[in-house]
Protein backbone atom coordinates (compact mmCIF):
# COMPACT_ATOMS: atom_id res chain seq x y z
CA UNK A 1 0.00 0.00 0.00
CA UNK A 2 1.43 3.27 -0.96
CA UNK A 3 1.27 6.19 1.49
CA UNK A 4 -1.26 8.22 -0.43
CA UNK A 5 -3.25 5.05 -0.51
CA UNK A 6 -2.63 4.59 3.51
CA UNK A 7 -3.93 8.36 3.81
CA UNK A 8 -7.28 7.76 1.49
CA UNK A 9 -8.21 5.02 3.75
CA UNK A 10 -7.33 6.44 7.14
CA UNK A 11 -9.52 9.16 6.02
CA UNK A 12 -11.82 7.11 5.20
CA UNK A 13 -12.01 4.98 8.66
CA UNK A 14 -12.26 8.66 10.21
CA UNK A 15 -14.81 9.82 8.54
CA UNK A 16 -16.75 6.56 9.38
CA UNK A 17 -16.01 7.00 13.07
CA UNK A 18 -17.27 10.33 12.69
CA UNK A 19 -20.70 9.80 11.29
CA UNK A 20 -20.74 7.31 14.00
CA UNK A 21 -19.55 9.30 16.67
CA UNK A 22 -22.61 12.44 15.44
CA UNK A 23 -25.35 8.78 14.23
CA UNK A 24 -25.13 6.46 17.09
CA UNK A 25 -24.66 5.06 20.38
CA UNK A 26 -22.06 2.70 19.35
CA UNK A 27 -19.93 0.95 22.18
CA UNK A 28 -16.51 2.29 21.96
CA UNK A 29 -17.87 5.60 20.83
CA UNK A 30 -19.14 7.25 23.27
CA UNK A 31 -16.99 9.88 25.04
CA UNK A 32 -15.27 11.01 21.59
CA UNK A 33 -18.01 13.59 21.16
CA UNK A 34 -16.20 16.51 21.56
CA UNK A 35 -12.69 15.29 18.74
CA UNK A 36 -12.77 17.82 16.32
CA UNK A 37 -14.22 15.37 13.76
CA UNK A 38 -14.54 16.78 9.99
CA UNK A 39 -18.54 16.38 9.58
CA UNK A 40 -18.67 18.05 6.14
CA UNK A 41 -16.16 15.36 4.64
CA UNK A 42 -17.36 12.41 6.86
CA UNK A 43 -21.28 13.00 5.32
CA UNK A 44 -20.47 10.96 2.72
CA UNK A 45 -20.49 7.67 5.25
CA UNK A 46 -24.01 8.92 6.50
CA UNK A 47 -25.89 5.76 4.25
CA UNK A 48 -22.77 3.32 5.28
CA UNK A 49 -23.88 3.92 9.10
CA UNK A 50 -27.24 3.70 7.72
CA UNK A 51 -26.05 0.22 6.54
CA UNK A 52 -24.77 -1.26 9.71
CA UNK A 53 -28.00 0.33 12.05
CA UNK A 54 -30.19 -1.19 9.40
CA UNK A 55 -28.35 -4.39 9.23
CA UNK A 56 -28.58 -5.01 13.00
CA UNK A 57 -31.91 -4.32 12.82
CA UNK A 58 -32.25 -6.78 10.04
CA UNK A 59 -30.86 -9.24 11.78
CA UNK A 60 -34.28 -9.51 14.16
CA UNK A 61 -36.42 -9.31 11.40
CA UNK A 62 -34.72 -12.44 9.84
CA UNK A 63 -34.12 -14.31 13.75
CA UNK A 64 -37.50 -13.28 14.51
CA UNK A 65 -39.02 -14.78 11.14
CA UNK A 66 -36.76 -17.98 12.03
CA UNK A 67 -37.98 -18.76 15.17
CA UNK A 68 -41.72 -17.91 14.56
CA UNK A 69 -42.38 -14.20 16.39
CA UNK A 70 -45.10 -12.96 15.02
CA UNK A 71 -44.69 -10.43 12.47
CA UNK A 72 -45.74 -7.47 14.30
CA UNK A 73 -43.54 -8.51 17.46
CA UNK A 74 -40.79 -9.34 15.03
CA UNK A 75 -40.89 -5.96 12.91
CA UNK A 76 -41.80 -3.84 16.67
CA UNK A 77 -38.38 -5.64 17.87
CA UNK A 78 -36.44 -4.34 14.95
CA UNK A 79 -37.44 -0.81 15.08
CA UNK A 80 -36.81 -0.67 18.99
CA UNK A 81 -32.97 -2.22 18.18
CA UNK A 82 -32.62 0.39 15.36
CA UNK A 83 -33.80 3.48 17.96
CA UNK A 84 -31.77 1.89 20.56
CA UNK A 85 -28.65 2.14 18.49
CA UNK A 86 -28.73 5.62 17.91
CA UNK A 87 -30.77 7.00 21.07
CA UNK A 88 -33.67 8.12 19.45
CA UNK A 89 -31.37 11.04 17.98
CA UNK A 90 -33.81 10.97 14.72
CA UNK A 91 -36.98 10.92 16.56
CA UNK A 92 -35.93 13.73 18.76
CA UNK A 93 -35.35 15.78 16.17
CA UNK A 94 -39.04 14.60 14.43
CA UNK A 95 -40.89 15.54 17.57
CA UNK A 96 -39.01 19.01 17.64
CA UNK A 97 -39.76 19.89 14.19
CA UNK A 98 -43.07 18.49 15.00
CA UNK A 99 -43.43 20.97 17.96
CA UNK A 100 -41.86 23.74 16.55
CA UNK A 101 -44.28 23.69 13.39
CA UNK A 102 -47.18 22.86 14.66
CA UNK A 103 -46.64 25.54 17.63
CA UNK A 104 -45.13 28.39 16.62
CA UNK A 105 -46.61 31.53 14.47
CA UNK A 106 -43.48 32.88 13.59
CA UNK A 107 -39.84 31.86 12.41
CA UNK A 108 -38.34 32.94 15.33
CA UNK A 109 -40.80 31.21 17.36
CA UNK A 110 -40.79 27.83 15.69
CA UNK A 111 -36.93 28.03 16.11
CA UNK A 112 -37.43 28.87 19.91
CA UNK A 113 -39.57 26.28 19.92
CA UNK A 114 -37.23 23.28 18.13
CA UNK A 115 -34.75 24.29 20.55
CA UNK A 116 -37.00 23.06 23.45
CA UNK A 117 -36.33 19.90 24.81
CA UNK A 118 -39.59 19.09 25.70
CA UNK A 119 -41.69 17.34 23.90
CA UNK A 120 -45.62 18.51 23.28
CA UNK A 121 -48.10 16.89 21.63
CA UNK A 122 -47.29 17.92 17.95
CA UNK A 123 -43.84 15.89 18.85
CA UNK A 124 -45.03 13.02 20.54
CA UNK A 125 -48.29 12.04 17.90
CA UNK A 126 -45.31 12.68 15.33
CA UNK A 127 -42.82 10.25 16.84
CA UNK A 128 -45.74 7.50 17.98
CA UNK A 129 -47.01 8.02 14.00
CA UNK A 130 -43.46 7.58 12.58
CA UNK A 131 -42.52 4.20 14.76
CA UNK A 132 -46.36 2.73 14.02
CA UNK A 133 -45.64 2.99 10.63
CA UNK A 134 -42.31 1.74 10.35
CA UNK A 135 -43.09 -0.93 12.88
CA UNK A 136 -46.43 -1.91 10.08
CA UNK A 137 -45.00 -1.90 7.10
CA UNK A 138 -42.02 -4.70 8.24
CA UNK A 139 -44.80 -6.82 9.91
CA UNK A 140 -46.67 -6.69 6.29
CA UNK A 141 -42.39 -7.46 4.67
CA UNK A 142 -42.13 -10.43 7.15
CA UNK A 143 -44.48 -13.08 5.73
CA UNK A 144 -42.70 -12.54 2.49
CA UNK A 145 -39.05 -13.60 4.37
CA UNK A 146 -37.13 -12.07 6.75
CA UNK A 147 -34.40 -11.70 3.95
CA UNK A 148 -36.21 -9.54 1.98
CA UNK A 149 -37.70 -7.37 5.11
CA UNK A 150 -34.43 -6.62 6.06
CA UNK A 151 -32.96 -5.72 2.91
CA UNK A 152 -35.98 -3.00 2.97
CA UNK A 153 -34.90 -2.01 6.44
CA UNK A 154 -30.91 -1.79 5.54
CA UNK A 155 -31.79 0.29 2.38
CA UNK A 156 -34.34 2.52 4.90
CA UNK A 157 -31.46 3.25 6.72
CA UNK A 158 -29.17 3.64 4.32
CA UNK A 159 -30.87 5.81 1.28
CA UNK A 160 -32.52 8.06 3.98
CA UNK A 161 -29.31 9.16 5.72
CA UNK A 162 -27.89 10.17 1.77
CA UNK A 163 -30.69 12.10 1.50
CA UNK A 164 -30.85 13.82 4.66
CA UNK A 165 -26.99 14.48 3.41
CA UNK A 166 -28.86 16.21 0.40
CA UNK A 167 -30.52 18.28 2.05
CA UNK A 168 -28.02 19.40 4.66
CA UNK A 169 -26.08 20.15 1.25
CA UNK A 170 -28.26 22.19 -0.09
CA UNK A 171 -30.31 24.06 2.21
CA UNK A 172 -28.98 27.01 4.52
CA UNK A 173 -28.94 26.73 8.05
CA UNK A 174 -31.95 27.97 9.46
CA UNK A 175 -30.39 29.29 12.85
CA UNK A 176 -26.66 30.96 13.25
CA UNK A 177 -24.88 28.90 15.91
CA UNK A 178 -27.00 25.38 15.29
CA UNK A 179 -25.05 22.31 14.73
CA UNK A 180 -25.70 22.45 11.17
CA UNK A 181 -24.31 25.61 11.17
CA UNK A 182 -21.52 25.02 13.26
CA UNK A 183 -20.51 21.67 11.40
CA UNK A 184 -20.68 23.55 8.13
CA UNK A 185 -22.56 21.95 5.16
CA UNK A 186 -21.12 18.90 3.99
CA UNK A 187 -18.91 19.35 0.82
CA UNK A 188 -19.59 18.62 -2.59
CA UNK A 189 -17.93 15.51 -3.06
CA UNK A 190 -19.57 14.46 0.36
CA UNK A 191 -22.55 14.56 -1.05
CA UNK A 192 -22.23 13.28 -4.06
CA UNK A 193 -20.69 10.10 -3.00
CA UNK A 194 -23.56 10.03 -0.18
CA UNK A 195 -26.27 10.00 -3.05
CA UNK A 196 -24.02 7.52 -5.13
CA UNK A 197 -23.40 4.71 -1.96
CA UNK A 198 -27.45 4.79 -1.28
CA UNK A 199 -27.79 4.38 -5.12
CA UNK A 200 -25.61 1.80 -4.75
CA UNK A 201 -27.83 0.19 -1.76
CA UNK A 202 -30.59 0.56 -3.61
CA UNK A 203 -29.21 -1.70 -6.89
CA UNK A 204 -27.71 -4.46 -4.95
CA UNK A 205 -30.41 -5.07 -1.80
CA UNK A 206 -33.87 -3.66 -3.19
CA UNK A 207 -33.47 -4.65 -7.34
CA UNK A 208 -32.84 -8.46 -6.42
CA UNK A 209 -35.22 -8.67 -3.45
CA UNK A 210 -38.68 -6.45 -4.95
CA UNK A 211 -37.59 -6.14 -8.24
CA UNK A 212 -36.68 -3.00 -10.80
CA UNK A 213 -40.20 -1.40 -10.69
CA UNK A 214 -40.17 -1.51 -6.93
CA UNK A 215 -36.69 0.29 -6.68
CA UNK A 216 -38.35 2.82 -9.09
CA UNK A 217 -40.99 3.20 -7.01
CA UNK A 218 -38.85 3.34 -3.99
CA UNK A 219 -36.84 6.22 -5.46
CA UNK A 220 -39.42 7.89 -6.75
CA UNK A 221 -40.82 7.92 -3.15
CA UNK A 222 -37.50 9.04 -1.16
CA UNK A 223 -36.64 11.70 -3.92
CA UNK A 224 -40.72 12.87 -3.29
CA UNK A 225 -40.65 12.99 0.83
CA UNK A 226 -37.26 14.37 0.59
CA UNK A 227 -38.14 17.13 -2.07
CA UNK A 228 -41.44 17.50 0.41
CA UNK A 229 -39.48 18.35 3.49
CA UNK A 230 -37.23 20.45 2.17
CA UNK A 231 -39.74 22.37 0.27
CA UNK A 232 -41.59 22.33 3.55
CA UNK A 233 -38.28 23.26 6.24
CA UNK A 234 -37.60 26.57 3.75
CA UNK A 235 -41.10 27.81 3.77
CA UNK A 236 -41.06 27.37 7.79
CA UNK A 237 -38.02 28.23 9.01
CA UNK A 238 -36.25 29.29 5.52
CA UNK A 239 -33.83 26.15 6.07
CA UNK A 240 -32.06 23.10 7.68
CA UNK A 241 -31.20 22.56 11.65
CA UNK A 242 -30.12 19.38 12.62
CA UNK A 243 -33.67 18.58 14.30
CA UNK A 244 -34.99 19.10 10.98
CA UNK A 245 -32.59 17.14 9.27
CA UNK A 246 -33.45 14.53 11.63
CA UNK A 247 -37.21 14.26 10.84
CA UNK A 248 -36.43 14.49 6.83
CA UNK A 249 -34.29 10.87 7.56
CA UNK A 250 -37.55 9.22 9.25
CA UNK A 251 -39.97 10.75 6.36
CA UNK A 252 -38.11 9.48 4.18
CA UNK A 253 -36.89 6.04 6.01
CA UNK A 254 -40.98 5.67 5.97
CA UNK A 255 -41.71 6.62 2.71
CA UNK A 256 -39.36 3.91 1.58
CA UNK A 257 -40.46 0.84 4.03
CA UNK A 258 -44.33 1.95 2.65
CA UNK A 259 -43.35 1.94 -0.37
CA UNK A 260 -41.99 -1.58 -0.63
CA UNK A 261 -45.10 -3.27 1.14
CA UNK A 262 -47.49 -2.91 -2.35
CA UNK A 263 -44.86 -5.97 -3.48
CA UNK A 264 -45.17 -8.01 -0.20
Amino acid sequence: MTDHQRERTDALIADFRAALVLLTRFPGVAGTENIPFDYRRAAQMFPVVGIVIGAVGGVVLVLGGATGLPPLVTAGLAVAVTVALTGALHEDGLADTADGFGGGGTTARKLEIMDDSRIGTFGAVAVVLSILLRVAALAALVPIGGIRAAAALIAAEAVSRGGMVRIWHDLPPARPGGLADRAGPPDDRAAHVAVAVSALVVVVLIIPTFGLWAALIGCAAIVGVGFGCATLFINQIGGQTGDALGASQQCMAIGLLVAMTPFA
